[in-house]
């Protein structure tokens, strides 16, 4: 505001002044058409009452700025200094500051040759009007500057303070929030749209997102406590139990193998929950979800144990090899553990997916399990008593779900889905029935 004020205090200063010049000029050319044709050879005035006329202060003056003839009110001593003395045309000079106001008389002066060879003509009006009207405005400019300046920084701090009041509520309720205060939110106002309160919504959309996280998180932590207490409990035992009493080597061999299974059975639960620390994780390129399948289930001596692979054509995704080989692997171990074989597992393409469904013989699930199937730990009453950690439909769902593709589950003609909306049909089999769809390439 300062640098804006100025200017234009600069600008109408200099118009007002050009204009106030432009005057005295206009009047000064004036008086000089009058006087200068009375200007003798020899520098003497040839008709003095008419010069005086004219109402302006003259002088004639010979080279070396000497005064050869003056009227009006003119010094003895030259109006102008010698260097001021054009060959041809004229000059104006000012005569007297502005500020501070002299002793000497404010005049503005305009020289001119009277002839070729001839003497110089100085005539000069008095400057006290456009002086003093230019002090007057300048003072004004001051004050108004001064005003305007003030007010601009008074209102400028109430615009500025009542626009960043919602950010100071943000930074207050943000204090709160850092020190602990649980399901705190940002106090948006509802009736504006504006920068600050867009900015209120998404720092509250985020609180929600981290707030779900941590509640994941937490429970993530005391169902992985939950899962991991009951093996370690087990080893525990085990260990108490082979030291309560002197015991054979074939005894402490059968109890090594004992703890073996249960130290295996941690450390796959242990692999799977790193597993699901990073579901989402992807490699470069696509993979024939077919050629997965069957690396999977000779891997586990499928044909002997019952299951049958079936694949239709190439069918190939755009999810990575690895992401697919867990995929396939968790739903065929969870069928061959959970389930009763034979075990089908069938692979195809229908329009621009890629499909994958495992079906086993078993019992199936009940409708409340099918709804918590794809949590993490859960598992049905009838399965806690056999190996697994309850895990194996969960991490499926969050890979098929980053990868863009859907899960469904099916038992006794009732279904459950999970991930991204497909446009196809569940199969309407009474049969235990999981279908993984992924997009095809």
């Amino acid at each position: 505001m300062l640098v804006l004020l100025t200017g234009a205090g600069v600008f109408v200063y200099w118009r007002v002044e050009y204009a106030l010049n432009r005057a005295l000029d206009i009047e000064l050319r004036r008086a000089t058409q009058t006087i200068a044709p009375l200007v003798r050879a020899d520098g003497t005035m040839s008709d003095v009452d008419r010069a005086n006329a004219t109402g302006a202060d003259w002088q004639v003056l010979v080279p070396g700025g000497i005064v050869r003839d003056r009227g009006g009110a003119a010094p003895p001593h030259a109006l102008v200094k010698p260097s001021h003395m054009p060959d041809r045309g004229a000059v104006s000079v000012d005569r007297g500051a502005l500020l501070p106001v002299g002793a000497v008389r404010p005049l503005r002066v305009r020289v001119v040759r009277a002839s070729p060879d001839g003497p110089w003509l100085a005539v000069a009006v008095r400057r006290a009007h456009r002086d003093e009207a230019l002090r007057e405005l300048l003072a004004q400019l001051l004050i108004a500057g001064f005003g305007s300046l003030l007010i601009a920084g008074v209102v400028g701090d109430l615009l500025a303070r009542s626009a960043l009041r919602p950010v100071e509520r943000y930074r207050s309720r943000a204090a709160e929030i850092a020190a602990g205060g649980q399901g705190l939110r940002l106090d948006v106002p509802t009736d504006r749209d504006d920068e600050v309160t867009r900015l209120g919504h998404t720092l509250n959309e985020m609180l929600d997102a981290q707030e779900a996280a941590l509640q994941r998180e937490q429970q993530f932590v005391e169902d992985a406590s939950h899962e991991l207490r009951t093996p370690l409990t087990l080893v525990k035992a085990r260990i108490q139990l082979a030291r309560s009493r002197t015991r054979s080597v074939a005894e402490h061999e059968k109890t090594l193998d004992e703890l073996d299974q249960d130290v295996e059975r941690l450390v796959s639960l242990s692999t799977q929950l790193l597993e699901q620390g990073d579901p989402a994780a992807r490699r470069a390129g696509g993979a024939d979800l077919g050629a997965v399948a069957r690396q999977v289930a000779e891997a586990r001596d499928a044909a002997r144990r019952g299951v049958r692979v079936r694949v239709e054509g190439d069918v190939t995704t755009d999810a990575d090899a690895h992401t697919l080989e867990r995929i396939v692997a968790n739903l065929l171990d969870n069928a061959l553990l959970h389930g009763t074989t034979p075990v089908e597992l069938d692979v195809r393409r229908d329009g621009g997916w890629a499909v994958l469904t495992v079906t086993d013989a078993g019992t199936g699930m009940s409708p409340e399990m099918l709804s918590q199937a794809t949590r993490r730990f859960a598992r049905a009453p009838e399965a806690r008593s056999r190996p697994g950690s309850g895990l194996g439909l969960a991490l499926v769902e969050q890979l098929v779900t980053a990868a863009g593709g859907q899960v469904r589950l099916c038992s006794d003609g009732q279904h459950t889905i999970h991930g991204a909306p497909v446009d196809l049909p569940c199969d309407h089999d009474d049969r235990m029935r999981v279908t993984v769809l992924l997009p095809a390439t």
